[in-house]
């Protein structure tokens, strides 16, 4: 019988953790941990199905930054993107830092 070490695990297979956050510890390329939800580890920090809880969904026009559902057209904390902010006093007008 061969013993699989974790290294040699198959990079495709699925990862079920049956509401164990073990399971999704340092799952994100960037080694943040995931949460479990649904049966599958997410990022609630940035899936906009499931945006800061379990099956939170951000409406078709809002993006997730932070855990927050926001609209990165007028949001000038995350103007454009996530985690793109305007400098004090600015507007997001379109995605824009003080667009005029």
């Amino acid at each position: 019988m061969k013993v699989i070490k974790e290294e040699e695990r198959n990079p495709r297979a699925a990862d079920h953790c049956h509401k164990d956050n073990d399971v999704c510890n340092n799952t994100l390329e960037d080694g943040r941990n995931a949460t479990c939800c649904n049966n599958k580890c997410f990022d609630l920090q940035y899936d906009d199905k499931n945006c800061g809880s379990c099956k939170k969904k951000c409406a078709v026009t809002e993006t997730c930054c932070r855990g927050e559902c926001v609209l990165l057209a007028y949001d000038k904390r995350h103007c454009g993107a996530c985690n793109q902010k305007c400098m004090d006093k600015g507007l997001c007008v379109y995605g824009m830092c003080s667009y005029a």
